[in-house]
């Protein structure tokens, strides 16, 4: 129960921020650290090569991995529902 609140209150805090920028033309050290954790950047499949896939991970603030987030919101929203059943 106290997860599924710390997610939601997570999720709104960033909403909160993002509310804030409706324009963003430049990013700025104030954005990034806003918004962004860290950033993961993975070796190169190749070593030396600049067309090399390499993976790249993107740790937001208050919400993790946007990647992951779809798959939690849908589990807090049946969360949610199973509470309002009971």
């Amino acid at each position: 129960m106290q997860e599924l609140k710390d997610s939601t209150s997570n999720f709104d805090r960033f909403l909160e921020n993002a509310h804030k920028y409706t324009e963003i033309n430049e990013l700025t050290p104030e954005l990034l650290h806003t918004f962004i954790k860290r950033i993961e950047v993975g070796e190169r499949a190749k070593k030396y090569s600049r067309s090399a896939p390499q993976e790249i991970v993107i740790h937001y603030r208050d919400i993790g991995i946007l990647d992951d987030m779809p798959q939690e919101l849908e589990d807090i929203l049946i969360q949610v529902a199973e509470l309002e059943i009971t």
